[in-house]
């Protein structure tokens, strides 16, 4: 899963990005609102974290435009406790959610894992599909109720496509949403990561569609061939 930070306290961009990515997110960050309205208009994300006084263009200006430019990607606005006005003006943008400073990081961590899960139609950290089963809040991996230990890359890869299950996922999608901005992307590298967990949760729970992608698909299931 993919978030943008925009926020200009470097300090706390920091900590925010190191707290995500131990939970397992890949984390571009913005320092000031129009260089955080580029990167969300133009690479997807799973969800973004904006707060709303930004240098050069303030979040709720930034927001607004991505709505009005038809992006629909979750937005959690980071808001100042005692301005209950701009957690309304963040909420009337189109934000999703709202974290007020100073916040608890778990809290925010909890919100952002809320926004992904809900925004890919799951309304419970527990994420199922035949014997695999996926703890997004932990993320911790059962087959068949046993634990599996995955390197940072294979989690990543296999609770994108579990959000996304009965769908195929092509490779740009999953380089797009599992790498930052700055990695060398190669799709050859989704093909390894995805013959690894094969070998980790069973070689027939992830489906090769060719020419397309990816999908996980519930046993029994009888899925549409929409790409996306």
């Amino acid at each position: 899963m993919r978030v943008l930070v925009v926020e200009d306290d470097q300090d706390l961009s920091r900590q925010l990005k190191s707290a995500l990515t131990d939970a397992g997110y890949v984390v571009d960050l913005a320092e000031d609102g129009e260089e955080g309205h580029h990167l969300g208009d133009t690479e997807p994300y799973d969800a973004v974290i904006l707060d709303i006084g930004l240098p050069v263009m303030d979040g709720i200006s930034v927001l607004e435009r991505w709505r009005r430019d038809g992006r629909t990607m979750p937005v959690l606005v980071l808001t100042a406790r005692d301005r209950w006005s701009d957690k309304v003006a963040g909420i009337d943008a189109g934000a999703d959610d709202y974290v007020a400073k100073p916040f608890h990081m778990e809290e925010v961590l909890a919100r952002v894992r809320a926004l992904v899960r809900r925004s890919a139609g799951h309304a419970s950290n527990l994420v199922a599909c035949g014997p695999v089963e996926v703890d997004t809040r932990s993320g911790r991996v059962t087959v068949d109720g046993n634990p599996v230990k995955l390197t940072s890359h294979e989690y990543r890869l296999l609770a994108y496509l579990m959000l996304h299950k009965d769908r195929v996922v092509s490779r740009t999608e999953l380089i797009e949403h599992l790498y930052d901005q700055d990695f060398d992307r190669d799709s050859n590298t989704i093909e390894v990561f995805v013959g690894r967990l094969r070998k980790k949760i069973s070689a027939d729970v992830i489906e090769t569609i060719r020419g397309l992608g990816y999908r996980i698909t519930e046993p029994g299931a009888a899925p549409t061939d929409n790409a996306h």
